[in-house]
């Protein structure tokens, strides 16, 4: 094993991952409530899921692209909360290769479910301002092509920051600050990581800048029209509709705005901050997404009162 001081001759071979580097005695008062919201997360996914496998009431466009983000939020779960739990435990080291394929997962998971959020937008877009056109535009096969879509673009366009990131060279320190494999451990490298840094800023702001303005354009268009409905109780419902969705989307943006900002003046805040939420960003919209959906939507009401009926 690589030795822990900052400072080694020999290329890194592990890295170590120093959870709350200032407050380490967060770790185990932490442990409890991040597993409870880690067993929340696994079983009201895996509940979402069933319940839309069997319940043939449910087998629609909509409740497929819901299925598609529960999908990315658990395996996004999956592979950064047991690491953390795991290093929480002293097991704080993380190989080479393993330490590349989380971020991988990281980055590509994480513009995935940004982008099935705009086509989740776009379906209600096309629901509401075009409803006699939906059942011929919104199908199974577009769902399918979708899903393809989502899995091809942000998979092939993000694949590159792990791998231009492992080719470089770590010489000296092998710690990372952090509980993840996150993009700053480029900054570990004893190499030139311009390009690295460029590419991962380009990227990222521009798949999910171009998610975020998409989602804006349907919701605009979408209240446009809800504003021409005279009756109000038809507005209502309405605007119902997509009220479930609306609410996701918020739970993913404010928090990841909330990061951004606190990485941005991270000079002014204690570097433990950002840490715990980019931790919370991987428990808290997962686990509040099919809680959401469970109590907003009444087919999936049903079908999971179904289920438990059984």
């Amino acid at each position: 094993m690589t030795s822990p001081s900052n400072y080694s001759t020999a290329p890194v071979s592990e890295f170590l991952l120093i959870c709350f580097p200032n407050y380490q005695s967060w770790q185990h008062w932490l442990s409890l409530p991040l597993s409870l919201l880690f067993l929340l997360v696994m079983g009201a996914n895996t509940i979402l899921l069933i319940t839309i496998l069997l319940e043939a009431s449910l087998h629609k466009p909509m409740y497929y692209l819901l299925s598609l983000l529960s999908l990315l939020d658990m395996v996004l779960c999956l592979t950064v909360i047991p690491k953390v739990l795991d290093i929480w435990f002293d097991n704080k080291s993380i190989s080479f290769s393993a330490c590349f394929l989380q971020m991988f997962i990281m980055n590509s998971f994480l513009t995935m479910e940004s982008c099935t959020l705009m086509i989740m937008a776009y379906d209600r877009y096309v629901a509401i301002c075009h409803p006699l056109q939906y059942s011929s535009l919104i199908t199974d096969q577009f769902v399918a092509r979708a899903a393809i879509f989502v899995v091809a673009r942000n998979g092939l366009l993000t694949m590159p920051i792990p791998i231009f990131t492992s080719r470089l060279r770590y010489c000296t320190e092998n710690i990372i600050k952090n509980c993840i494999c996150s993009n700053l451990s480029v900054k570990l490298s004893c190499g030139d990581i311009t390009f690295n840094q460029l590419y991962q800023f380009v990227i990222g702001w521009t798949l999910l800048g171009s998610d975020l303005i998409l989602i804006v354009l349907s919701y605009s268009f979408i209240l446009k029209a809800v504003l021409r409905i005279k009756a109000v109780g038809v507005m209502a419902k309405t605007l119902g509709t997509c009220g479930s969705h609306f609410i996701l989307i918020l739970f993913f943006s404010t928090i990841l705005l909330v990061l951004v900002i606190t990485n941005l003046v991270r000079k002014r805040i204690p570097p433990d901050v950002p840490i715990l939420l980019n931790i919370l960003h991987h428990l808290i919209p997962p686990a509040l997404n099919p809680i959401v959906f469970g109590v907003r939507t009444k087919e999936i009401k049903q079908g999971i009162q179904k289920l438990l009926r059984r």
